[in-house]
């Protein structure tokens, strides 16, 4: 009679432990990286249709404090409001798709951009890349291989 209880005892905790195996995998799946499973974040395949206006860039009157403490954070506004149909189309490596931006524009909507070193370089390189003649797409397949990890922030400050 023991050595039943005791097996029972030994399932039922077995069984346990898998279930709360089961759920924590299940529940921090949403909490995974999609660039650990090489996803790209969200981003507008084509600008937006005519007619349709898109949130404004912040200026660089409404950046103080934190959000511009350097020249390359103003400065990234001043060329994001220079090219809003071009970073609509891009994605955002730093996956603030998980917090409702739907592409690179959205960082710039708010203070986001200026505080992101992600944002900043993406842009930059947005930015350089159209100057360049590349479309928003070609500019999106550079971004998607990582080539914005290289812009130095410091110099790009001076970019036109």
């Amino acid at each position: 009679m023991k050595l039943g209880l005791f097996r029972s005892k030994i399932v039922y905790r077995s069984l346990t432990v898998v279930f709360l195996f089961l759920v924590t995998l299940t529940v921090s799946a949403q909490w995974s990286s999609p660039q650990e499973e090489g996803g790209v974040p969200a981003y507008n395949a084509a600008p937006p249709p005519k007619g349709t206006k898109l949130p404004p860039i912040l200026g660089k009157s409404e950046l103080w404090g934190a959000d511009a403490q350097s020249p390359y954070q103003t400065h990234a506004y001043e060329l994001a409001a220079k090219i809003p149909n071009v970073i609509h189309q891009q994605p955002c490596y730093c996956y603030c798709d998980r917090m409702g931006h739907n592409s690179l524009h959205s960082c710039f909507e708010n203070t986001h951009g200026a505080q992101c070193a992600t944002c900043l370089k993406e842009l930059y390189y947005s930015y350089q890349q159209h100057q360049k003649g590349k479309t928003a797409t070609q500019i999106r397949a550079g971004i998607i291989k990582g080539e914005w990890k290289q812009v130095d922030l410091q110099a790009a400050a001076s970019m036109n």
